[in-house]
């Protein structure tokens, strides 16, 4: 898979995210931890994540143990 931009959000728990359009692979950098990417995200979701003033509560409502997922690196 290609590298995916990741833009900076304001949040403590996430620290950048990014979507790949053609996969639908969401990737997410997390402060605490490491990247992650999910898959088969929709592209609404992401757009939510992006939007929402709480990037943490939005991942724990709409995206955690919804899609499968992978440990991409360390930040």
């Amino acid at each position: 898979m290609n590298k995916i931009e990741r833009h900076k959000v304001t949040s403590s728990d996430i620290a950048s995210i990014g979507y790949d359009d053609a996969s639908g692979t969401l990737e997410i950098e997390f402060h605490a931890t490491n990247v992650y990417r999910y898959f088969s995200v929709p592209k609404e979701t992401y757009e939510g994540l992006l939007a929402t003033p709480s990037p943490g509560k939005y991942f724990l409502q709409h995206i955690k143990g919804r899609y499968a997922w992978e440990k991409v690196a360390t930040p």
